[in-house]
């Protein structure tokens, strides 16, 4: 079982998760968390032993050296932390993982079990995939919630997937037997620019979880990373012709759809935030 070090009792937690791997296109998910660990300066309280769920010839451990000049080796895990956000009235677990090789119930449960010892009331996940999607538009997100309120909150535009599921969806499903309620938010990338990263989606996940949590969240140099993602592909699709043309008619495509980020609540929304963020920086 998942061993957790002696935390103060948090206050109402949200556990917020990403996993490397199949769920997580151009790594726009585990970004999230590894840019919240770094901006919220979160503790590490907790690793799962990877012997039992990876398979070190695909998941290799990794030779570094430490600040004594020692060389260490570094084992693929997947890890908890704690902290609560500048600004939040709750305190957030943060779980940053690497989709296993095998036995995913038991290491479901097993992350399960630690997040309801740290008394997690509500479970979020973050996914990535790729689609056609051009990149000079929103980056969509789609979601799910166990909780018919929560989707109504979040105006979530739900997902109709069917088919293969990666750990995210394992996950999710193992929260929802065991009535943790849960939320899980998808970004779409565009499949022409695979490469991770894609700054562009990850801030659009991090625009879904200042709504879920109300908060502002320091965005650091992801918006000028977006920006500069986003010149970059505009150049490659400039050198290409044929790429050109088919961004222009996924634009096309795009444009000609009933889209969420047109409408004047998304609009709204994006205004909120900006006032937040502008309020957080003049504190």
């Amino acid at each position: 079982m998942i061993e957790i070090d002696e935390v103060p009792e948090l206050t109402n937690p949200v556990l917020i998760a990403a996993f490397e791997g199949w769920n997580d296109a151009a790594d726009a998910a585990s970004s999230v968390v590894d840019h919240l660990i770094e901006v919220w300066d979160a503790t590490v309280v907790a690793a799962i032993d990877p012997e039992e769920f990876y398979d070190f010839q695909v998941n290799r451990p990794v030779v570094g050296t430490d600040d004594a000049g020692m060389q260490r080796i570094t084992w693929p895990s997947t890890q908890l932390s704690v902290v609560r956000p500048p600004g939040a009235t709750r305190d957030v677990v943060l779980l940053r993982g690497i989709e296993p090789n095998m036995r995913w119930r038991q290491f479901c449960a097993e992350l399960l079990a630690g997040a309801d010892e740290l008394g997690v009331e509500l479970v979020v996940t973050l996914g990535a995939l790729l689609a056609d999607t051009p990149h000079t538009r929103p980056i969509p997100v789609t979601g799910t919630a166990s909780e018919p309120d929560l989707a109504e909150r979040l105006k979530l535009d739900q997902s109709h997937y069917e088919g293969p599921t990666g750990i995210v969806g394992v996950f999710q499903d193992a929260c929802t037997r065991l009535d943790f309620p849960n939320v899980a938010f998808w970004a779409a990338v565009p499949h022409y620019v695979a490469q991770p990263p894609c700054p562009k989606a990850t801030l659009a996940l991090l625009g879904q979880l200042e709504d879920l949590l109300e908060i502002s969240i320091p965005l650091g140099t992801l918006p000028e990373d977006a920006r500069a993602w986003e010149r970059g592909v505009d150049e490659l699709a400039e050198e290409d012709e044929e790429v050109g043309d088919y961004v222009r008619a996924l634009e096309e495509t795009r444009d000609t759809a009933d889209l969420p980020e047109a409408s004047g609540e998304a609009i709204a929304r994006e205004f909120e935030r900006y006032l937040k963020r502008r309020d957080t920086d003049d504190d």
